[in-house]
């Protein structure tokens, strides 16, 4: 595939996204910001660091100048913990391991796999539903047991992992943005590369 073919994929893939389920994604995420609740993401790979990614910008960039702020924590960020984990109890308990430790009913939890079938996301995720947590799957393929059990799903159709990669951290910038909008009463600029706060 050359960058033009490319391009034409990721084009096609981000103009095929449901956008109501975005809405309700950043709606998720407003709700869970005003009451206080917790924000946990995780992935495998190039999915944690857009877990990583997206849990920084909440963090730092839709919490700055608020009073209240988003409570953000991506399960992957741990290093020392997550191989701990790995080695002591197994691969696929990496991230419902450190979810014991905070997950409180009525977090909102996003699993980000590919494929839909990591099974350390599923395991994390499964926990979450059965501890009054809403789980959210980005997911890319054909979505994979992720997609069907997720209280809420964000696919990126193309059967291709980097265009996933690429969907999935577009999505959590869009909604950063509607967030960003309601709590700061601030709008998208193109005329300038960084926000004038910073």
């Amino acid at each position: 595939m050359n960058p033009t073919e490319y391009r034409s994929l990721l084009i096609q893939t981000l103009e095929a996204l449901d956008m109501n389920a975005i809405d309700q994604l950043a709606a998720l995420f407003l709700d869970a910001h005003e009451r206080g609740a917790q924000i946990f993401t995780m992935g495998n790979g190039g999915s944690g660091a857009s877990a990583s990614h997206a849990a920084g910008d909440f963090l730092k960039g839709a919490s700055y100048g608020l009073d209240k702020r988003f409570k953000m924590i991506c399960l992957n960020d741990n290093l020392p913990s997550m191989m701990a984990i790995a080695n002591d109890i197994g691969w696929d308990d990496i991230f419902v391991e450190p979810l014991k430790n905070y997950l409180q009913p009525g977090d909102l939890v996003i699993g980000i796999s590919g494929s839909g079938n990591s099974r350390n996301v599923l395991k994390a995720g499964e926990y979450a539903q059965a501890n009054g947590a809403t789980l959210v799957g980005m997911t890319g393929f054909k979505g994979g047991l992720l997609r069907e059990m997720a209280d809420l799903n964000i696919h990126s159709v193309a059967m291709d992992m980097e265009v996933a990669e690429d969907v999935h951290m577009a999505v959590f910038n869009m909604v950063k943005k509607v967030c960003m909008a309601r709590l700061l009463g601030e709008k998208p600029s193109m005329g300038t590369t960084y926000d004038a706060r910073f």
